[in-house]
């Protein structure tokens, strides 16, 4: 059985950090790009950042370029997503995807807020 399961969101304030982790099981983990996405109320789901399976190779959107840090530990199966200086309009809910496979997990709700 494929799992997706993100853990880490929650409330902070603007110009702070949160480290939003995701564990999968029942498929090889390092075989597989993984993607973190967002979604913000009225929006479009977009993608944030992307990670080889190697870990060698990273992606960001530019939104999140020098604030953001994707991360993968392939014997954890855990891909992580490290926000720093974090924007209101970082606010959203942010899911973990197997883009090859398109699984996805249930998603975390990150807010930022004073």
């Amino acid at each position: 059985q494929v799992q997706l399961v993100e853990s880490g969101g929650g409330l902070v304030q603007p110009g702070g950090s949160l480290r939003l982790s995701c564990v999968v099981s029942g498929f090889t983990f390092s075989n597989y790009a993984m993607s973190w996405y967002r979604q913000a109320p009225g929006k479009e789901r977009e993608l944030v950042a992307r990670i080889t399976g190697t870990g060698g190779v990273t992606t960001y959107a530019d939104s999140v370029k020098g604030r953001f840090t994707i991360s993968r530990d392939n014997v954890k199966s855990t891909v992580y997503l490290q926000m720093n200086s974090l924007k209101p309009e970082d606010t959203a809910v942010y899911y973990c995807r197997c883009s090859a496979k398109n699984y996805w997990g249930q998603g975390t709700q990150v807010t930022v807020s004073s």
